[in-house]
């Protein structure tokens, strides 16, 4: 609770939540994602994984894997373990690539809440450490509501800085997959934002694992296993969001043997606007409020299109400040739009 009340940066939160679970639920390796609260694509990871060399498959795999994917779990936590009853072949990311790694169980996090799925966070055991026990599931559970507080929280605190002065071009940008996500081209700019979004070690490429991600999705959507749009928003720096989405090249080829479009750009207005409601937690009727003001729609117009009275127009606003921390339409219009 001492964790998930600080004021610190997403990263920095996941940094310190996994010391602590290390403490109290042992692990030998570990992948956390935040996600795209409307479609619940992974990114920003953080990761200590034994598989790292082979990224893209683990990612691949990951998405086209129905056990215990994260956009599944009923509850916030299931073990591989339990789920498959010991059959942990029965997980298409188990059988092609984990059990290489002697894995024996993995335990699936899930932080979602009413706004949306915020992160997913997977810890591995391998037999040395054995699997996951009732009590430790019990605590992940107990954590999770917490945690998925604070992870929305830091999402939202993001709006707080100001637009980036400096950086990469507002895009759009492009990286080329294979089907297999292997990199096969990527425009001269498109770099330059990986490296703000996943920081490579000294002078080595960057990891395009936000791009691994919504390539995934665009798999898992064709596969018929999840229906959630290929796209995520990613904080890039000082309140700059950036939307990465996917989709096939058209060519000659079936259509799934074609290669894969990554692109990054700015979000547009009404993307920030999506993601600055669900991460400050605001209400249908404000979020219609909110979209309306960035229209330049005044006060008395907001009541004729809203069907209410402006004494409540006003209550609403004042319920979107409050939980904002701003204390009027120009500094709320700022955030939103990140001007």
């Amino acid at each position: 609770m001492r964790l998930c009340g600080s004021l610190v940066d997403a990263r920095t939160l996941r940094l310190e939540l996994l010391e602590e679970l290390n403490q109290i639920v042992p692990f030998d390796a570990y992948a956390w994602l935040l996600t795209d609260p409307q479609t619940s694509v992974g990114s920003s990871p953080l990761a200590d994984v034994p598989c790292l060399p082979e990224l893209p498959r683990l990612i691949r795999l990951k998405y086209l894997t129905e056990v215990n994917r994260w956009t599944h779990l009923r509850s916030p936590v299931a073990l591989l373990a339990a789920v498959t009853g010991g059959d942990l072949s029965r997980s298409l990311v188990w059988r092609e690539l984990l059990h290489r790694y002697d894995i024996v169980d993995v335990a699936s996090v899930v932080f979602r809440d009413g706004y949306g799925c915020w992160g997913f966070l997977e810890l591995w055991r391998n037999s040395m450490s054995g699997q996951f026990g009732s009590a430790e599931v019990a605590y992940l559970g107990d954590i999770s509501g917490p945690v998925t507080t604070a992870l929305r929280r830091s999402q939202a605190r993001t709006f707080k800085g100001q637009a980036a002065q400096h950086g990469p071009s507002r895009g759009p940008v492009m990286l080329l997959l294979s089907r297999h996500l292997d990199v096969l081209a990527q425009t001269a700019e498109t770099q330059a934002y990986l490296r703000t979004l996943v920081p490579p070690d000294q002078d080595r490429s960057p990891i395009p694992a936000s791009a691994y991600n919504v390539a995934g999705q665009l798999l898992a959507a064709e596969a018929g296993i999840d229906s959630n749009a290929p796209m995520a928003r990613v904080h890039l720096a000082g309140g700059r969001w950036l939307t990465l989405r996917a989709a096939r090249m058209e060519d000659s080829r079936p259509p799934d043997a074609r290669d894969i479009a990554v692109t990054l750009e700015d979000s547009s207005p009404a993307e920030r606007a999506g993601l600055f409601a669900a991460a400050h937690g605001l209400t249908s009727r404000e979020r219609e409020l909110l979209n309306h003001l960035i229209r330049g729609v005044d006060t008395s117009e907001l009541a004729r299109l809203m069907f209410l009275s402006q004494h409540t127009v006003q209550d609403h606003l004042k319920s979107i400040f409050a939980k904002t921390s701003v204390h009027n339409r120009r500094t709320l219009l700022a955030r939103v739009l990140g001007t």
